[in-house]
């Protein structure tokens, strides 16, 4: 029998509007409640009215966590996933399903990662589509401060580091399609050491339980359950590289049939559909996307 796998999209992925339909449900209003006194601002609000400030990191962060976590809550009424990854962010909202810690803990988490990352001023990060792998490789193990910092499919990768270091990358590496990503720093590149090393110190005030579900990690895409072993990989995660192509490449191996992306868009499961073929590929981004999953 085949098993379902549960992922979740991380920073690029929000979308005004998103989580709006949710506040009509009594749980959720709740956790939007929650999120408020924890916040000092209005997820609602950002999500509804406020493009500008819902593409910071500050803000996209946390909004997608309360959003992702919601809906997760919801599917999870009724049906429970045998494996679950997150994409960068979305590795929070994995642990928090998985029961690795309970929700308010974990935005309080979030909401410090995207305090740091938003501060981490300085680098640069691009995405490369339609590119030659080997030449990529090789222009990289020769640029000093460019590193892989998203390998989202054989054909989409994302480069973090310098500006001077991402430029050069860019100019050297033939691609169908390069695009500058507007974010503040080079997130997850060594560029992030010091906020690393500071976020630390936050992940370390936070008790881990063991996994009820198993969680494929960014920098290590082998199922794991032991608390410790998954808040190193989560301390590694910020400079590290975010494997996801390994992870996609490695459901088939856990037996995984069926994936389901819960949060807006459809990022994941289309790098997903690139890499593996014949997998039953649902999304959720909605209350009302919930229902059909239930149902």
């Amino acid at each position: 029998m085949s098993k379902t796998a549960w992922v979740f999209p991380g920073q690029g992925s929000q979308e005004l509007g998103m989580g709006m339909d949710l506040l009509e449900l009594s749980e959720a209003k709740e956790k939007f409640a929650q999120a408020e006194e924890i916040l000092g601002w209005s997820v609602s609000e950002i999500c509804q009215n406020d493009e500008e400030k819902l593409a910071r990191t500050l803000y996209t962060q946390p909004c997608l966590y309360v959003v992702e976590t919601i809906l997760a809550d919801i599917i999870g009424k009724t049906e429970k996933p045998d494996l679950l990854a997150g994409h960068s962010l979305g590795e929070y909202i994995a642990l928090y399903v998985a029961g690795v810690f309970e929700w308010s803990a974990g935005l309080r988490l979030v909401k410090r990662r995207a305090e740091l990352m938003e501060n981490a001023a300085g680098g640069k990060m691009a995405a490369l589509m339609g590119f030659d792998r080997e030449q990529l490789n090789q222009v990289l193990s020769e640029t000093k401060d460019a590193v892989l910092a998203n390998d989202n499919s054989a054909a989409q990768v994302v480069i973090s580091g310098t500006p001077e270091a991402v430029e050069s990358v860019m100019e050297k590496v033939k691609a169908k399609r390069k695009v500058l990503l507007k974010v503040s720093g080079a997130f997850h590149s060594p560029m992030m050491a010091e906020a690393s090393a500071e976020f630390e110190d936050v992940l370390a005030t936070v008790e881990f339980q063991r996994a009820n579900v198993p969680v494929l990690s960014n920098v290590e895409p082998t199922p794991a359950v032991e608390a410790d072993i998954l808040k190193q990989r989560l301390i590694q995660q910020m400079t590290g590289s975010v494997r996801w192509w390994e992870i996609a490449a490695s459901l088939p191996e856990q037996k995984i049939g069926r994936v389901v992306e819960i949060g807006p868009g459809k990022v994941l499961t289309g790098l997903i559909k690139r890499t593996c073929s014949g997998l039953n590929l649902e999304n959720v981004r909605s209350a009302a996307e919930t229902i059909l999953v239930r149902s």
